[in-house]
């Protein structure tokens, strides 16, 4: 039987794929993870983006204590931490940022 061989081209991709999706899968496989320790550096990467830093931290940090997790990037990702994603306020709006 003979071996199969991959092009340059799908090696490539793979590669770049693996690459593009590691630090997600990471996040996700250590969700709830967190020392309290962490959330400072965690939180401060999370709301770099934002021009509301002071009330970003604030509650990021406060979710990050409840959970021990904070989702990857400066936006989104709230799925790979289901108690962050779910903490709502009393108006129902998400209170994790």
């Amino acid at each position: 039987m003979a071996a199969a061989s991959y092009s340059p081209i799908m090696l490539a991709l793979s590669l770049l794929l693996l690459v593009s999706f590691w630090n997600v899968a990471e996040a996700y496989t250590r969700s709830g993870t967190l020392r309290p320790s962490d959330c400072k550096p965690k939180c401060t990467y999370r709301c770099s983006a934002t021009s509301h830093k002071k009330p970003c931290m604030f509650f990021c940090q406060k979710c990050c204590a409840k959970c021990l997790c904070v989702p990857p990037g400066t936006y989104g990702n709230k799925q790979l931490c289901p108690c962050y994603n779910t903490w709502k306020t009393k108006e129902g709006r998400p209170k994790c940022p």
